[in-house]
């Protein structure tokens, strides 16, 4: 599950300039679904806004009439799903981020935790699925079954690519096993609101 996430730090990479020159608003550390995504269509492509809430391209009616919650899809089961079966075959992307959230505890209760990479690239790297529906580019982050490093705060996990299975992902592979071995760290933070934002949302309590 992946709910909430925090925009990609692309400054000083590959990506600085197509995040520039598309990015109108300042980074975002509570990106909530249906809100637009920095997304990549291929491994050379310059970035884009694609809106974070996947909407088949066969899909007749508004936005507002497509009811399935479709901002995540799990990797074992999309291929298959006819919502997505067209996306995995020709609508792969890759969705940068610069962290995400989970929450723990019961309802009235929740305790935000917030997830970072614990390795040597700052990045974290989603698999996508994206659709082009009525001009609007859509995009949904795949999830798979959480590793050792975030099991405690939640059973499932975005798919996290490092290099060489971004490569692999956009290359077309069955998705079998990728993003099993992500290096992750988490702390707990103040619990917030739909609007708030900002950096403080990252602090550790």
């Amino acid at each position: 599950m992946c709910g909430r996430y925090i925009d990609p730090n692309l400054r000083g990479t590959e990506f600085e300039l197509s995040e520039i020159k598309i990015d109108p608003f300042p980074r975002r550390y509570n990106i909530k679904p249906t809100q637009d995504a920095i997304a990549l269509r291929s491994l050379n492509s310059d970035a884009v806004l694609m809106r974070w809430w996947f909407i088949p391209f066969w899909h007749k009616g508004e936005a507002k009439d497509w009811k399935a919650t479709t901002f995540n899809a799990r990797i074992e089961e999309a291929a298959k799903k006819p919502t997505f079966r067209n996306a995995w075959k020709s609508g792969r992307c890759l969705i940068p981020a610069g962290g995400y959230y989970e929450w723990t505890g019961e309802k009235g209760h929740k305790q935000p935790h917030v997830i970072l990479s614990a390795g040597n690239e700052e990045t974290l790297w989603f698999a996508g699925l994206s659709s082009h529906w009525n001009d609007i580019h859509t995009c949904a982050i795949l999830t798979r079954p959480a590793n050792a490093c975030v099991e405690q705060v939640h059973n499932r996990m975005p798919v996290i690519l490092n290099s060489d299975e971004r490569e692999a992902w956009m290359g077309g592979t069955d998705g079998a096993g990728i993003g099993a071995d992500a290096i992750l760290k988490h702390h707990p933070v103040k619990r917030f609101g739909m609007r708030d934002d900002g950096p403080e949302l990252v602090e550790e309590m």
